[in-house]
């Protein structure tokens, strides 16, 4: 998941009409749709923009209807690309006579797990940079047409090695395609208060897209197979998964337009061009990186971030164990509910609905967030009339204590003696805090971070995509060496010293941020950003 997202251009993908100072010819000094003139390869070219502030091309000028149309059906996209990570394991007992792999004392089958992880936290920084000038349109499909393609891969492979292999590239390609869900999210609604139900629903349907996979999975699983060749049952979770997703391309295809108002502005100059003969560009054709430089960037800043900025680091270790936890879920709840219930495969998977339920409990009380975040504006000395970046943190704390004690609850109910829906309340809780602080960290960082926030949160992802692939792995021997309460109370203490992070970050955020090299110089405005220097050095000369 990782994801989360939201773009550090989100800014600069709608340049305001009228935004450049330049000096109009007269021949097209009255077209609504001339900025003025730049020089490009030492030759005067016209600056082609929006046609005025309602111009019906400009995302942000979309019919209401179709907005949501639209974020329905991406949000739809990041759930279908998600399953896949959890539905493999409801296959485990097939798969380990198949290809001959042991799966107990050390869960080895979890590797083609841990393989869609990694490539879900490598490939975004690779891939998802690139739309900015190839649009959001080329990426989702060509994202979606590689993630089909390894199914058929994962679905036909002859041993384990190439299920590692075809996962690897399936989760890379998942995760890019939900990663340019938060940019299109973002590309079509404009400011905090349009944006806040959008980014709650696709941050529901990036938990919940993982969390349903083991019950899709499961529910698969129960079709009446033999075991054997390319009829058996573990092989039908991906050929179902191949066939609807196949089937879905050519809908969205035809719901699906292009959201990247550069991109937009870009097709547009270059029809003019090709209908007039005059050199008509947008700015972003003027000012195009190479995909070396940008690739540059998109591996060197989010690492350095990773490696210097506080905030990045402990808000990554904040998320990162949460969504170790979600993976973890799919190994220990077939474990304990499997040990004390004597569940099936099936069962467990449907006791793993509880994490999407907690996700959607979530997702029904962030308008309160978003209420008390707004509320923020009133009260910032900084930046009056702009919420205050903390303010994106106030539900999460109570969310992060639930997930501790969801944990705590998770582990000392799972026995034979007590009702296996105490436990299974217990997951429930967990998926609350898990959906609680997904979506403060990803908040937090685009607010805090601004113009660097992608990066931001491009480092947040790759954390939380390495704890989900590895943290998993220490699933069986934990819960069967230390008993199942003790094990659920390890990661209790964990995640309860993880809950100090967004109770510091309120308590001492403004100081943080003006130490922040990364924050100072992160604002779209020019003059902000010299003053929010100027303050920090007189502070600091202070001190």
């Amino acid at each position: 998941m990782s994801s989360p997202s939201i773009n550090e251009e989100k800014e600069n993908s709608h340049r305001p009409y009228g935004s450049t100072s330049t000096y109009p010819s007269e021949n097209v000094a009255n077209r609504p749709d001339f900025v003025g003139t730049r020089m490009m390869d030492g030759k005067e070219v016209e600056l082609h923009t929006w046609n005025g502030p309602d111009d019906p091309d400009n995302p942000f000028n979309w019919s209401m209807k179709y907005k949501w149309i639209l974020t329905v059906t991406i949000c739809f996209i990041s759930i279908l690309t998600g399953l896949p990570a959890g539905s493999y394991g409801a296959g485990n007992d097939y798969m380990a006579a198949r290809f001959n792999v042991q799966n107990e004392p050390f869960p080895n089958l979890y590797w083609a797990t841990c393989s869609w992880n990694v490539g879900a936290a490598l490939f975004p920084l690779v891939f998802v940079p690139l739309t900015e000038n190839t649009g959001r349109m080329p990426g989702y499909f060509a994202a979606y047409i590689i993630f089909e393609l390894f199914l058929f891969g994962s679905a036909f492979a002859d041993n384990f090695a190439t299920l590692v292999v075809t996962r690897f590239f399936g989760g890379g390609a998942s995760s890019v395609s939900i990663n340019i869900v938060g940019g299109s999210i973002s590309d079509v609604w404009k400011g905090d208060k349009a944006r806040s139900l959008p980014m709650s629903l696709f941050g529901f349907t990036s938990v919940a897209g993982i969390a349903l996979g083991p019950f899709v999975g499961s529910a698969i699983v129960q079709i009446r197979k033999p075991d054997v060749g390319l009829d058996a049952p573990w092989r039908w979770i991906y050929y179902i998964q191949i066939i609807y997703n196949a089937a879905l391309i050519p809908m969205f295809y035809l719901i699906l337009k292009e959201t990247r108002g550069d991109v937009i502005l870009a097709s547009r100059a270059a029809k003019l061009r090709k209908t007039t003969g005059r050199p008509i560009f947008a700015e972003s054709e003027l000012e195009k990186t190479s995909i070396a430089s940008q690739l540059k960037i998109s591996f060197m800043r989010p690492t350095k971030m990773l490696l210097t900025e506080p905030v990045v680091i402990f808000f990554t270790l904040w998320i990162s164990f949460a969504w170790g936890i979600l993976f973890l879920f799919f190994s220990s709840v077939v474990q304990t509910f499997g040990a004390n219930y004597g569940f099936n495969t099936f069962q467990t998977g449907m006791i793993q609905l509880a994490i999407t339920v907690g996700a959607l409990i979530g997702t029904l009380i962030n308008p309160i967030q978003d209420w008390l975040y707004l509320r923020t504006a009133s009260k910032n000395q900084e930046r009056p009339g702009k919420p205050i970046p903390e303010g994106r943190l106030y539900t999460s704390i109570p969310g992060s204590i639930l997930f501790t004690g969801g944990l705590f609850m998770y582990g000392w109910s799972s026995q034979p003696s007590i009702h296996w829906i105490v436990p299974t309340i217990g997951v429930c809780i967990v998926g609350v805090g898990i959906y609680s602080i997904y979506m403060g960290v990803v908040n937090y960082l685009t607010d805090a971070y601004e113009k660097y926030a992608a990066s931001a949160l491009s480092a947040a992802s790759l954390g939380r995509n390495a704890f989900g692939a590895f943290l998993p792995l220490a699933s069986f021997s934990l819960f069967e060496t230390l008993g199942f309460g003790w094990a659920g109370s390890l990661l209790g203490f964990i995640g309860a010293i993880l809950s100090v992070v967004p109770v510091v970050l309120v308590w001492k955020g403004e100081e943080i941020r003006r130490r922040s090299p990364f924050m100072l110089e992160s604002t779209y405005d020019v003059e902000e950003a010299t003053e929010r220097r100027h303050s920090a050095s007189r502070r600091n000369s202070m001190v």
